[in-house]
């Protein structure tokens, strides 16, 4: 029995001295030593599940940006465990857009959301928020276009009385319009036949 139990260890040696050190680190990895195997493993997918399970999240997102896409929802896992919770949230949507039955996916992406405090804007006088517009070094494209000969207002415009009693009151040109719009809408998507001559 001892002879045996020797050429089965030989063999066994034999194996892991094959496999090389991507085999050792896989191994390893299956084993619970996490440190030892990404020390091993090239294979940067595997190396950054032997990372992230290690604790070193930091090297393991490293790891998990140079797989790729392969990896996108071990590295919203990784961006999570940094701190970078938007990105993290962005890695899971595009996971739930690849397969929206994830459903580890979409309660990560809870997760990960309710992290994420919400951004408060101030608003302007219209009760919009404020922006800072950056405008072309040839002018801004609003004082270049006109519509029905009245300059655009540049958003600033609020729907106010004086607004509505500009526009034109014309509901069956409304509702003309509207229709030619929905039929070449559908043409376009194939729900319309197109229209024939008359067959006669």
């Amino acid at each position: 029995m001892t002879r045996a139990a020797l050429i089965l260890a030989g063999c066994a040696l034999l194996a892991l001295a094959l496999a090389g050190r991507e085999g050792i680190g896989k191994l390893a990895l299956v084993a619970g030593l996490p440190g030892p195997a990404a020390r091993l493993i090239e294979d940067p997918q595997i190396r950054g599940v032997a990372l992230y399970r290690a604790g070193d999240h930091a090297a393991a997102d490293l790891a998990f940006r140079a797989a790729g896409r392969s990896a996108t929802y071990n590295r919203g896992l990784s961006l999570a465990a940094t701190g970078n919770y938007p990105l993290a949230r962005a890695y899971f949507d595009a996971v739930l857009f690849a397969n929206p039955a994830d459903s580890e996916a979409r309660d990560n992406r809870a997760v990960v959301h309710a992290l994420i405090p919400p951004v408060m804007g101030a608003g302007n006088e219209a009760g919009r928020i404020a922006v800072t517009p950056v405008t072309p070094p040839d002018g801004p494209p609003v004082e270049k276009f006109n519509v029905l000969g009245k300059p655009l207002d540049a958003g600033r415009r609020v729907a106010d009385a004086a607004w509505l009693e500009a526009l034109p009151d014309d509901p069956g040109e409304f509702l003309r319009l509207r229709l030619a719009d929905e039929h070449l809408r559908r043409l376009s998507i194939g729900l319309t036949p197109p229209e024939e001559g008359d067959p006669w």
